[in-house]
This record gives C-alpha cells, structure tokens and sequence, in this order.
C-alpha cells in the first residue's frame, strides 16, 4: 500500500467514549454548548441540538462528536458524511439529551 495514502487515514473511529460519567455513542441525542467560541459557528450553534452521527479519534489522541442538527434541512446529507452538513465538537462541548418519558 502507498505510504502516502497511509498517513492521510488519520483519524480512528470509535463505537463510544465515556466522559464524566456519561456514555457517549453514535445515534445520542446531544445539545451543544461551545466552550471557546472560536468563530462564529459556535455562536450561531449554541443551543442547537442534534445527533451524534460519529465519534472520530485523531493521529493526536484528541476525540470529536461529529454531530447533524435536527434543523438542518440537509440533514440527510450529513448522515452521508457530506461536508457542510456535520460539525464537529469535543465532548466537553455537547451536553447529552435524555428521554425521560
């Protein structure tokens, strides 16, 4: 296999984590609160809720929430992994929404 093509698959795909306390995995619903408000987006998306469609681990052990919002009329093209339609948060950035029903 290519080296080159190696390198470029960095990031690991994780079935779930769990973070104080919390088991996090593909299908939860979560809202998202950022913590440092590094652009825009993450004003706009405050609050905003949605699901987790993956749980990605990169080269730097670092792990994202890559979340498609309920209000997105894309939404079907985020859960095909389309740019534009997934946004990706850490797991101190989402708060998970339980079903208490």
């Amino acid at each position: 296999m290519n080296e080159e093509w190696e390198f470029l698959n960095i990031n690991t795909r994780l079935e779930g984590i769990l973070f104080e306390g919390i088991y996090y995995k593909e299908g939860d619903r979560v809202r998202i609160q950022p913590q440092s408000r590094a652009d825009i987006m993450d004003m706009v998306l405050e609050g905003k809720t949605g699901i987790i469609e993956a749980i990605e681990q990169d080269f730097e052990n670092r792990i994202y929430l890559a979340l498609v919002l309920d209000d997105d009329p894309g939404k079907e093209l985020g859960m095909w992994r389309q740019p534009g339609h997934r946004f990706f948060y850490s797991p101190e950035e989402v708060e998970m929404i339980r079903d208490d029903a």
